[in-house]
């Protein structure tokens, strides 16, 4: 249905089923007033706690002590006021419960606790301040209950506080002598291992054995360019002839000589950079040759009158020959001294096979012997700690509580009262039968509108008939209508005194 036909089909359909709402309203109403009798009203008695937790020890002892502290102060008082040990004092109290608390009935005593838990409550009341408080149907045990559980909150809070810091300063102790021992018995370990492994650690032989490469390819290379040396040498000897004539014409054999290694030269230099080993050693020959050609060219008699047939030995070629013996030795000794590195090498290779095998266990001991050491040297601050925190505690300071406001005895039950209860069943007699037909009307199937009937149809309505009564059914309605609020009006003066007369106490 449109909801702009809704009000106009309430009303319609209250006229038409006016003993109905006025049944309705009846029933409400006294419903709700009933409720209003036998609700349980409860009274609360609270107790105010101040915690003191900026005093003048804090600030003094920061760093060097830790004050008991509370995280969430209404939780941990809540969990510790449930605890068995506090609710059964309270439960077992004679001055509460009277001769009952002496009750050891196992089931009584449990239905006791159980209500005790269910209606104790504690509330945040700022940053520093909290409330305990119990709820109960008697005004003076809820003052009473309020009242112990402030006292006993205060009892068993600084004998845990005491508690937990023997505790704590015992078990941190107990902590600390058992790494001492361990600490110990690792450095007496890593102390025989050192004093059993004398060959080092991994870097120095990683050093020792990356000198060794260096000094082995620095000797090939060296020995690589002293045989390319030898060779030309070889090549450049067994083209000189052993015996030369006698006289001037030695300065022509230096020159032939030069010429060929010249040509040589230029050959290697089409190929490769002046770099190159063997270019370097022919140019190093030439310039030798050049200064024995000098030498002979300057000690040659213009004079002398050469003999054919007169022949000596080669100096040329005899130099060329004490060169390559030279360089033959030279070859020799870098081999020799290749094999003596390549020994230490392997050496140095077992020796570093040594290291890894041992270094697991090296390794291991090192890294126990920090960690102990640091958890000792932490442990033994927080011994420390510990000592001061327990002493101040046992003094009684630190974190403390106490009471700043008292439990004060109830005035009036907490919760809905009596008149709210009288105010509201009015109103909701007087809404039902309105509320009732509006969620009839929502599921009722009928037509009740014309723009339903288009909607389901899809056809306009042409015309709408009116419902016409006849003058004895405007008199008889008229009748009834009067009827009904006369009803309604004795029905809400009869609801209307009984709860003034309840409220007076004129009613119990």
């Amino acid at each position: 249905m449109p909801l702009s036909q809704m009000p106009a089909e309430i009303l319609r359909e209250v006229r038409a089923r006016k003993w109905l709402a006025l049944l309705l309203f009846t029933v409400v109403s006294f419903a709700v007033l009933v409720t209003g009798f036998l609700w349980p009203y409860k009274y609360e008695s609270q107790v105010v706690i101040f915690v003191d937790d900026r005093n003048i020890i804090r600030p003094l002892m920061e760093g060097s002590a830790v004050t008991t502290q509370i995280n969430d102060r209404t939780s941990a008082a809540k969990e510790l006021l449930w605890s068995r040990s506090v609710v059964e004092q309270v439960a077992t109290d004679p001055e509460i419960f009277g001769s009952d608390g002496a009750n050891t009935d196992p089931v009584v005593l449990e239905n006791r606790i159980a209500e005790l838990r269910a209606n104790l409550f504690v509330r945040p009341r700022g940053d520093s301040y909290f409330s305990i408080g119990y709820a109960s149907e008697s005004p003076n045990q809820a003052f009473q209950v309020a009242q112990r559980l402030g006292q006993l909150f205060i009892a068993e809070n600084n004998e845990r506080k005491r508690q937990e810091s023997r505790s704590a300063y015992e078990f941190i102790d107990k902590q600390v002598k058992g790494y001492e021992s361990q600490l110990a018995e690792v450095e007496e370990r890593l102390k025989n291992f050192l004093s059993e492994n004398v060959d080092g650690t991994e870097g120095d032989a990683n050093q020792r054995m990356a000198s060794l490469r260096n000094q082995i390819e620095l000797a090939e290379l060296e020995r690589q360019e002293m045989f390319t040396r030898a060779q030309s040498l070889e090549a450049e000897l067994n083209g000189i002839n052993p015996m030369v004539s006698s006289g001037g014409a030695t300065v022509d054999v230096y020159q032939n000589r030069i010429n060929s290694l010249q040509e040589q030269l230029d050959n290697l230099r089409l190929r490769y950079h002046d770099t190159y080993p063997d270019i370097v050693i022919l140019r190093q020959q030439i310039e030798q040759l050049q200064r024995q050609r000098d030498r002979a060219a300057a000690n040659a008699d213009p004079n002398r009158v050469i003999t054919t047939g007169e022949r000596s030995s080669n100096p040329v070629y005899q130099d060329v020959r004490t060169a390559l013996a030279e360089t033959r030795a030279a070859i020799q000794t870098r081999d020799t001294r290749i094999r003596a590195l390549r020994a230490l090498l392997n050496e140095q290779i077992l020796r570093m096979e040594r290291i890894q095998g041992n270094k697991t266990e090296y390794a291991e001991l090192t890294r126990d012997m920090e960690v102990n050491k640091q958890i000792y040297d932490d442990l033994l601050k927080r011994r420390e700690r510990a000592r001061v925190s327990m002493h101040l505690d046992v003094e009684g300071q630190g974190l403390n509580y106490r009471i700043n406001e008292s439990a004060q005895f109830p005035r009036g039950a907490s919760g809905p009262k009596f008149a709210t209860f009288a105010v509201g069943g009015l109103f909701l007699g007087l809404l039902a039968p309105f509320g009732l037909i509006a969620g009839l009307l929502q599921i009722d199937p009928r037509v009740r509108a014309r723009q339903q009937l288009e909607e389901t149809v899809g056809l306009p309505v042409l015309v709408r008939l009116p419902e016409v009564k006849t003058p004895f059914e405007r008199r008889r309605e008229r009748r009834v209508t009067s009827m009904v609020i006369v009803c309604v009006v004795l029905v809400a003066a009869v609801y209307i005194a009984i709860a003034v007369g309840s409220m007076m106490g004129v009613i119990g």
